[in-house]
């Protein structure tokens, strides 16, 4: 048999495998379109069932499955979309996604929410539209510590293995995304915003989660762009635009009883604009419960015209009510490096520490802030029971006292 009639039928064989495979693969990946089951893209009818049909659907499948939501404006209402799926599974968001305003849907804690999902991939271009204004009136946490919050637009419990990207978050009535129980996590190329006085409007809330990735993203919220709470462990922040809003936040902390430790956060290459906080550790004087905070890295951060611009706060009380006390909360190995811009208070770096358990291991290094007040006049430091070294560029000069 010559070479010209065995290529021809090798080349056919391979081209029949590669077909079968594709077959096998598309098999596997099953698109379960929201419209197919009763969704409306008329920004009016209600698609909750609609939406949980698509879900259940593709979440029992074998194989990797995609809910798709296309192009057009869906009303849904409160949703709980539960694993475990049998295999990984996307929530492909191309059009607009709108809460509801009833009295009923901010009973809820959440408004999307992701339970036990292995692998959930979200992405899409899409927006979700939170329609916050309905509900910020009846936000009462600034008077009550006790209140109930708000609904997060995404709330993910217990995710692993999982990417949001390519996404917009407008106008949540509570916080946009809470990660809880969450393990290896990555958010990138998204889009956050809510106006600056908008209240409780947290970016991104991570909690007793461990190894997140956040990165190249724009958050502009009426809270803190990102804030960590107790059980953040290996976190990484890099290349995020936050303003408005309160910073960047580890805390609150010591509050509640038996709270895990916050231990690994990276912060790097951000720029703050118009923040009412910068880089900042909040922790509960009174009631205060012991815990620590350590491991703590803040680098090549650009703050413009920010209040507070490097903060640790252990009398931290939002309710402006809280007895007087000393927080028990340890905080070590904190270092804040090349932070450079403008701040709108005179005090630029405030370390304001616990008697009870002094700050140890704060490292200043680089640190070159001009206060952009009146009347004008040089940024200045604040130090209280805090103790640690200062290397380098220090503007405003430090008070920081030399480590135990």
């Amino acid at each position: 048999m010559g070479l010209s009639s065995i290529f021809p039928s090798f080349f056919f064989l391979v081209f029949l495998v590669l077909f079968i495979i594709e077959v096998h693969v598309q098999a596997q990946n099953l698109i379960f379109n929201v419209v197919k089951y009763g969704a409306r893209p008329d920004g009016i009818s209600d698609n909750t069932e609609a939406f949980n049909i698509a879900w259940n659907k593709a979440c029992s499948s074998e194989g990797g499955n995609v809910v798709l939501v296309p192009n057009g404006l869906f009303l849904v209402g409160p949703l709980l979309l539960k694993g475990p799926c049998k295999g990984p599974i996307t929530f492909h968001i191309q059009g607009i996604l709108r809460a509801p305003t009833d009295a009923s849907s901010r009973d809820q804690d959440h408004w999307i929410s992701f339970q036990y999902v292995d692998g959930l991939s979200i992405y899409g271009g899409g927006s979700l539209d939170g329609q916050g204004s309905s509900a910020w009136s009846y936000n009462s946490c600034l008077k009550d510590p006790h209140c109930k919050p708000l609904p997060a637009t995404m709330k993910f419990d217990f995710v692993t293995n999982s990417t949001i990207n390519h996404i917009t978050s407008i106008n949540s009535k509570g916080s946009h995304i809470i990660l809880f129980g969450c393990n290896s996590f990555t958010i990138h190329n998204i889009k956050i915003s809510a106006p600056g006085d908008s209240p409780n409007t947290d970016g991104i809330n991570i909690g007793n989660s461990k190894n997140i990735l956040i990165f190249d993203s724009e958050i502009a919220t009426g809270d803190d762009c990102i804030s960590m709470s107790p059980g953040s462990k290996t976190i990484n922040i890099t290349n995020i635009k936050c303003g408005p809003g309160h910073g960047i936040s580890v805390g609150s902390l010591g509050g509640t009883p038996n709270e895990d430790v916050v231990d690994g956060v990276l912060v790097t290459n951000c720029n703050l604009t118009g923040t009412s906080n910068g880089l900042r550790i909040k922790t509960k004087a009174n009631p205060s419960y012991p815990t620590t905070v350590s491991n703590i890295t803040f680098q090549q951060i650009l703050v413009y015209n920010v209040a507070n611009p490097i903060i640790i706060d252990q009398q931290y009380c939002p309710s402006k009510d809280c007895k007087p006390g000393a927080s028990r909360v340890g905080i070590s190995d904190v270092r804040f490096t090349t932070i450079t811009g403008t701040t709108s208070t005179r005090v630029a770096v405030n370390l304001l520490c616990s008697s009870a358990k002094p700050c140890e291991e704060i490292e200043l290094r680089d640190i070159n802030i001009d206060y952009d007040g009146l009347p004008r006049g040089p940024a200045t430091s604040s130090c209280s029971n805090v103790y640690g070294v200062a290397y380098g560029i220090q503007n405003p000069p430090p008070c920081i006292r030399r480590s135990l």
